[in-house]
């Protein structure tokens, strides 16, 4: 929750000045503006490569659920991905399984790609519960979801842990996790969806970790927080991993 609309044009403006000579085939980026600034960035960000998406969605096109925001406004907004299940929307806002698993089929359904978030806080990661969480939050948000469909979908582990404490986790840390969920998509899915599904990094990236993060075989890419709310920050990130990535 950060950016008036004049804010977000200014910081879509700046990233788009930024990457205008990156080479974008090396690298998907993202931007996930409040939904008060989509339409706007939508405009910003018309032709340059950089897509656009929502930080959530509810699973209905239309309806009495007033402060909700549909996958079909979203679309109509010039989106094309969505994050759904934050860790914060699971703390704060009572986020569960099934409501995760919703959005996820109404966002496929639309046409969106879903970027799915799982991970653990630390209690869960203390009582060395961390696989089990993630087994749980993976399997529960894709309850019904086809191979085909999870191949159209991004999956995100974001430790809630490292989110906005300045920790991050190691490497290796990342590594260990993202491998376990691809393990466990390789047993639901196959080995096809397995291999081909991008699984990010969430948790504190910052210019500084990139290089290492997605140097590991198994991070496929991060999803980025604080650090995407300065042009130089998030910039950085971007045209470092590009270039471990060509």
């Amino acid at each position: 929750m950060y950016k008036t609309i004049k804010e977000a044009i200014d910081l879509a403006n700046g990233l788009k000045r930024e990457f205008f000579k990156l080479d974008l085939a090396a690298v998907e980026v993202v931007l996930c503006p409040a939904f008060t600034a989509l339409s706007e960035v939508a405009e910003v960000l018309n032709e340059t490569g950089i897509g656009l998406g929502a930080q959530d969605s509810y699973w209905q096109n239309e309806g009495a659920f007033t402060g909700e925001v549909s996958p079909l406004m979203l679309k109509d907004a010039g989106c094309q991905y969505v994050i759904i299940g934050h860790s914060e929307r699971r703390q704060f806002f009572g986020e569960t399984n099934l409501t995760v698993n919703n959005k996820i089929k109404a966002a496929l359904k639309s046409g969106l790609v879903p970027i799915i978030c799982v991970g653990e806080n630390l209690q869960e990661r203390e009582s060395n519960n961390t696989f089990k969480v993630i087994e749980n939050h993976l399997k529960g948000g894709l309850v019904d979801i086809s191979a085909e469909e999870v191949l159209k979908s991004v999956i995100a582990y974001e430790p809630v842990w490292a989110i906005g404490t300045g920790k991050t986790a190691t490497p290796d840390q990342a590594q260990e996790v993202h491998k376990f969920m691809r393990d466990l998509l390789r047993k639901l899915y196959g080995e096809e969806v397995a291999s081909a599904v991008r699984i990010q990094y969430g948790g504190s990236v910052k210019p500084e970790n990139i290089v290492e993060l997605i140097s590991k075989p198994d991070v496929d890419g991060a999803l980025v927080g604080g650090a995407s709310l300065k042009v130089e920050t998030f910039s950085a990130i971007v045209i470092k991993a590009s270039e471990v990535l060509k």
